[in-house]
């Protein structure tokens, strides 16, 4: 993503170096020719019924863009349902799931008329059909299934194993059958499933393509005419060096052999995927130390901006735009945060770096400022976006002053 002419950095045609006149690290920046390029590249190969993972990245210009590309918006809360709707999702275009939507969730997405309310449990199946009844309308539902398959992910986003919260358990399709057949306010029209992030096995993806083929005949040879199967996402991000590259025409290719003469709509959730690769986040060196033996850089940003690393031990690589020195040092690369977790990197090989440089954590696209925090009461970072020679601030930074006033304190203190 970062290109160096002339040892000026840039994004697309835009120099960080001008970007950073207007912009106050530590920041988030996009580029928009790469969302653009992952989102085609992935219709290309597994059709146009894609639906974008909201959790994963909601900036409005950012659901604007995914928008405009022609793809759905899967979301996972009636905020995210808000955010895509606002963003100019039609709402046929719009999926919601999620383990645990409230009555006035379901009550709010059957009057916008999205395309399906993906169902995670019998009791919610239930709920919906009340609410259906209460409201005099016909709601379509889809089912989302726990297929109990490991996707090799770590335990923190493994979401299709029988022991995960998520879904129903595929062995009780035939409760869910006698369930819906005594049910009159609602339609089953789709089965979804998902089994994790960042997983690469493609025989993880085949043994599920299965079962979701074996599950959805099931309903149709029990008199529910299923039309629509979503297969979720979780497609691997290449985070570090040595990871192999993830060929999506490979779960293309498994598609094709399951669903032969199928004639079942066919859609898929990405959200990291996607977008992960397209972002960055910038940040600037606030001090040197050394402790026992180690060479600390510790930055403005932190699990605060970006917590993947401390929650789930995640790597992310980091350029150093200063490249001026022969002499390479390896450093660890720490936030300011009051937590020993608040560290990005151990062990990185950098050329000799000085207070204020700045660093690029990089593939911060997905789950980056959308799961930051105002922890030790830091503002949230601001975000860019950037289209060739033009850029745009996307998020505009906190003040500090704005987030004290929104405390209240009681008359009686």
């Amino acid at each position: 993503m970062l290109k160096f002419n002339n040892n000026v950095p840039f994004i697309e045609g835009t120099s960080l170096n001008d970007i950073m006149k207007v912009c106050q690290t530590p920041f988030y920046i996009y580029s928009q020719d790469l969302i653009t390029k992952k989102v085609e590249m992935t219709k290309k190969a597994l059709g146009n019924k894609i639906f974008f993972s909201v959790k994963s990245n909601s900036n409005q210009a950012i659901l604007k863009l995914m928008q405009s590309l022609d793809i759905g918006a899967d979301v996972v809360s009636i905020g995210e349902l808000k955010r895509a709707i606002s963003a100019g999702f039609h709402p046929n275009k719009i999926i919601f799931e999620g383990v645990g939507k409230s009555k006035n969730d379901l009550i709010y997405a059957s009057q916008k008329n999205i395309h399906l309310i993906n169902a995670e449990s019998l009791e919610e199946i239930k709920l919906i059909e009340k609410i259906a009844g209460d409201t005099n309308k016909k709601i379509n539902i889809g089912i989302r299934l726990n297929p109990n398959i490991d996707g090799g992910t770590i335990k923190k986003i493994s979401t299709g194993k029988k022991t995960d919260k998520f879904g129903i358990e595929i062995e009780d399709i035939k409760n869910i059958i006698n369930l819906i057949k005594n049910c009159s306010n609602i339609k089953l029209i789709g089965i979804s499933c998902h089994i994790g992030s960042q997983i690469s096995d493609i025989n993880a993806y085949k043994n599920t393509f299965l079962e979701m083929k074996k599950a959805a005949d099931k309903f149709v040879e029990a008199g529910i005419n299923i039309k629509h199967v979503d297969l979720g996402g979780g497609f691997h991000v290449k985070y570090n060096g040595n990871d192999q590259e993830f060929n999506i025409n490979d779960i293309k290719k498994e598609l094709d052999q399951c669903f032969i003469n199928s004639t079942y709509e066919l859609s898929f959730e990405p959200g990291r995927y996607l977008i992960a690769e397209a972002g960055i986040l910038v940040t600037s060196i606030l001090t040197k130390k050394q402790n026992g033996g180690i060479n600390y850089l510790i930055v403005d940003a932190g699990m605060n901006t970006l917590i993947r690393p401390a929650m789930y031990n995640a790597h992310h690589n980091i350029e150093a735009i200063n490249k001026k020195s022969e002499k390479l040092i390896n450093y660890a690369i720490a936030g300011p945060i009051c937590e020993s977790s608040d560290i990005f990197l151990n062990n990185i090989e950098l050329p000799e770096q000085n207070i204020d440089d700045i660093l690029i954590i990089k593939d911060t696209g997905a789950y980056g400022k959308v799961m930051s925090s105002n922890y030790n009461s830091r503002t949230l970072p601001p975000e860019v976006i950037v289209h060739k020679d033009k850029f745009a601030m996307i998020f505009i930074p906190e003040k500090i002053e704005k987030n004290i006033l929104e405390d209240i304190i009681p008359t009686w203190m």
